[in-house]
């Protein structure tokens, strides 16, 4: 039994003589391993960074590889690619491009005979008869007229406010125009041997237009009337680079060489008319009157005469009726069919009216 128990003694010796040969090696192979399998506290602490140190006590470089790489610099935007489609241009440019024959053009009327007219001084010879200068006497003016540009009269559906407050759809008719001062203003002059010659001058004049439409066949006038939410919708369509104005909007001096484009519409046409002309007054300033003694009142001088204005005249007429007229295209011209035995219409013409 007593050799059992040394026995026994001297197999724990050797076992532990043996585990501490193995710590001894796994701390030669590696310390902080060792050191974490010898107190779990000093491991906790081993897994901290800590710089390298050699023998003599100073600090070792670290490698290249090992030097902390520097914050990169941020990412400059890409400037961004141009794109292949056209942006949306700046109003004013560059303007809508037409196909030849959309836009008709109306050039200045002006008539040398025009420039003076032959009349008796209405006052004077009614109060006077025997004052015989007072009589044929020649009365000069200076006489010009605006170059006419435009396109055939259109539709569009239009939301307008109504007096409830409601909005509304209604059917626009427009006419898109413009206006140019060519600079040929007539000129009379008077001679002192009693000659009479004209000339040429160029000035700015003042455009002052009045639009009606009349139905050719019930004879019914339609007042132009000025709608601005209508105008900002038409210039969408017709050219959104451009600017267009109103009839109001269109009055004003226009200096030689400029020219101005404007928009004329119409509310609440019959749609049933298909034949129809446009009157515009103010192009010209040209005039005839005639006096009538009989009505010529004392203290008038505007009585007993009566005045035309040279007015320009635009026939159109509508292929489609009352039950398809959204966004439709006139035609120019009358043709004699549809006169019903009456001759064609031009496309415009000068007449004095009223």
């Amino acid at each position: 039994m007593m050799h059992l128990s040394w026995l026994r003694k001297g197999r724990f010796v050797l076992w532990a003589i043996g585990a501490g040969i193995g710590l001894m090696v796994l701390a030669f192979q590696n310390p902080a391993r060792a050191e974490e399998q010898a107190s779990p506290e000093k491991a906790a602490s081993a897994k901290a960074p800590t710089e390298p140190q050699d023998r003599s006590g100073e600090k070792e470089k670290p490698s290249p590889e090992a030097q902390p790489k520097p914050p990169a610099a941020p990412e400059q935007p890409k400037p961004p690619v141009a794109s292949k489609e056209k942006s949306t241009p700046a109003p004013e440019g560059p303007f809508r491009k037409l196909a030849p024959g959309i836009l008709r053009k109306v050039e200045p009327a002006v008539q040398v005979e025009e420039t003076s007219a032959v009349h008796d001084h209405l006052g004077l010879v009614v109060e006077h008869p025997d004052y015989t200068w007072a009589k044929n006497v020649r009365f000069p003016h200076r006489v010009w007229c605006l170059e006419f540009q435009y396109k055939p009269v259109r539709t569009i559906s239009v939301d307008l406010p109504q007096k409830n407050g409601a909005m509304q759809p209604k059917v626009i008719w427009y006419l898109v125009y413009s206006v140019t001062n060519t600079g040929r203003t007539l000129v009379p002059h008077h001679e002192a041997d009693g000659a009479f010659r004209v000339t040429t001058e160029a000035a700015p004049v003042r455009f002052v237009p009045e639009f009606f439409l009349l139905d050719r066949e019930t004879n019914k006038v339609y007042p132009e009337k000025i709608i601005p939410l209508a105008v900002a919708q038409i210039r969408l369509r017709e050219d959104p680079n451009r600017t267009f104005y109103n009839t109001a909007e269109m009055m004003r001096e226009i200096p030689v060489g400029q020219t101005v484009w404007g928009i004329a519409t119409w509310e609440d046409v019959d749609p049933r008319v298909d034949m129809f002309s446009v009157y515009l007054k103010g192009l010209t300033n040209a005039v005839r009157w005639e006096d009538i003694p009989e009505k010529y009142q004392k203290g008038d001088p505007s009585s007993g005469r009566r005045l035309w204005v040279k007015t320009l005249k635009l026939n159109f007429w509508r292929p489609s009726d009352e039950f398809n007229e959204t966004e439709n295209f006139c035609r120019t011209g009358i043709p004699p069919l549809l006169e019903r035995g009456l001759p064609a219409q031009p496309e415009h013409e000068w007449v004095y009216l009223h």
